[in-house]
């Protein structure tokens, strides 16, 4: 077997854990006193000092019951920042309404206070990227590791090797495959291949000799008694252990673990927004939306009246649409055809399209004729980012031809989406162009974030309104 190494942080990961907390309290502390010096040039006593002393030790304590704390080294940058940040604004949330109970409120600066509330986030995300970075050199460089042994020489344990080899960053040292069956499993593998071969016996002793960090179990489902007993020997030991289990035929969405009155299930086919997720995602449309059209009311009022002038007709082109659960509604559009098809049949527009008015056509190719969706979106039936809604007609006809072509409505659709940055806009005149924007919206729904919505809209504003596909 491999020869083995406690790495730099094991033994010292409580003492790592309290200097991380100690820097989160002085950061916090020095963007008050920064606050205070750029709104009101106050000085950091009495009653800042308190509040800073309070928002510190409120902070540490809803991130310690939040994990914030723990080793977050497997998950990704982004999560931990909002981790971070949830539990800054939910700190903020008690300060206030401590003050607002204490009827101390108005002994503080407003402006000061706001400045804090809003300084001390970007901070701790600063130092926390920061200190990812500096690790992730470590770990690159052979430091800073933790030790990781498969159980179950398996094809899904291999794919779990390969993915910690392509991530060095992760700072996981793989010491060897560990199976009773390995006869049965794998007769190409010896027990004298480099990368070791050794029995659960051996992997349940090194576990309890402190000897391994990580053991993830990718044994077959079928051997469920073996995983049973093999999980029983390990709960005797301090080593994190972690289920792989084969769903590699469940391509279309991240299960997530979950509890029905206490027993443990896993989701396939989810929406992301239930929950507090479900209220900031409203949050944000809200405000989006609001700030966008109050941005493009007089743009709009111009485009209504070109609209007007420009062909006969109404101004605003009213489609059914699939919404949320599968639900029809009214997306509004600027009308930018002759005709309003919305029939059983609906053709998507082509190049050169003789139904395309001059005008629409500029409306199209800009995509300034989607701008009313932003009413759509305060309205609660479409958010500012999701799935594009197709029409009634088209859905129906994909729905038979992709699989899991009707799980992009699990989340309500968008005015941009993951799938119209990265290029699948426009006309899907093959049925591969439609297989790669439903791939993309799926992707979007499994993966959301806060922070994924703010990235589109970001690259929807360079790359997402102009657009050679859009006719």
């Amino acid at each position: 077997m491999a020869s083995f190494s406690s790495g730099l942080v094991r033994p010292h990961s409580s003492k790592i854990g309290f200097l991380h907390r100690m820097l989160d309290a002085m950061v916090i502390l020095f963007s008050l006193v920064i606050s205070l010096h750029v709104t009101r040039d106050l000085e950091f006593a009495g009653q800042y000092a308190q509040a800073g002393v309070w928002g510190a030790l409120i902070f540490l304590m809803i991130g310690g019951a939040r994990n914030l704390y723990s080793s977050w080294r497997l998950v990704p940058i982004h999560e931990a920042v909002a981790a971070t940040l949830v539990v800054w604004f939910s700190t903020a949330l008690v300060l206030i309404s401590l003050a607002f109970l204490s009827k101390t409120s108005s002994d503080y600066s407003r402006m000061a206070m706001i400045t804090w509330f809003l300084l001390a986030p970007l901070f701790l995300a600063i130092v926390r990227v920061g200190l990812r970075m500096f690790l992730n050199a470590l770990r690159s460089n052979g430091m800073n590791t933790r030790t990781l042994a498969i159980a179950g020489k398996t094809k899904l344990g291999r794919e779990v090797v390969e993915r910690v080899e392509r991530t060095p960053w992760l700072g996981m040292r793989f010491i060897g495959y560990y199976d009773d069956r390995l006869a049965k499993r794998d007769c190409k593998h010896e027990a004298s291949d480099a990368e070791g071969v050794g029995r659960f016996e051996e992997l349940v002793t090194l576990a309890r000799d402190g000897k391994v960090d990580y053991i993830y179990i990718t044994l077959p489902m079928k051997a469920e008694n073996r995983i049973v007993e093999l999980v029983n020997a390990l709960s005797d030991t301090t080593a994190s252990v972690y289920m792989v289990p084969n769903f590699f035929v469940f391509d279309l969405l991240h299960g997530k673990m979950t509890s029905l009155d206490g027993l443990p299930v896993l989701s396939l086919h989810e929406s992301p927004f239930f929950g507090v997720d479900g209220w900031v995602k409203r949050l944000e449309d809200i405000l989006v939306a609001s700030l966008i059209l109050a941005i493009i009311a007089v743009p709009m009022a111009l485009i209504a009246l070109g609209v007007k002038l420009s062909s006969p007709g109404p101004v605003l082109f009213k489609q059914r649409r699939y919404g949320l659960n599968g639900a029809v509604v009214e997306v509004w559009k600027f009308r930018s055809m002759t005709v309003c098809e919305d029939g059983a049949k609906v053709v998507q527009a082509q190049k050169g399209d003789s139904r395309v008015t001059p005008f629409g056509a500029f409306l199209r190719r800009t995509s300034l004729d989607e701008l009313p969706q932003f009413i759509n979106v305060l309205q609660g039936q479409m958010s500012v980012v999701g799935p594009r809604p197709h029409a009634v007609a088209h859905n129906e006809q994909y729905r038979r031809l992709i699989r899991g072509y009707m799980l992009r409505h699990k989340v309500k659709p968008g005015i941009t989406g993951w799938a119209q940055i990265s290029g699948w806009r426009g006309e899907t005149e093959t049925l591969d162009k439609m297989e790669m924007r439903v791939k993309h919206d799926l992707e979007y729904v499994q993966n959301w974030s806060l922070w994924l919505d703010i990235k589109i809209i970001f690259l929807t504003v360079f790359k997402g309104f102009i657009n050679k596909n859009a006719y």
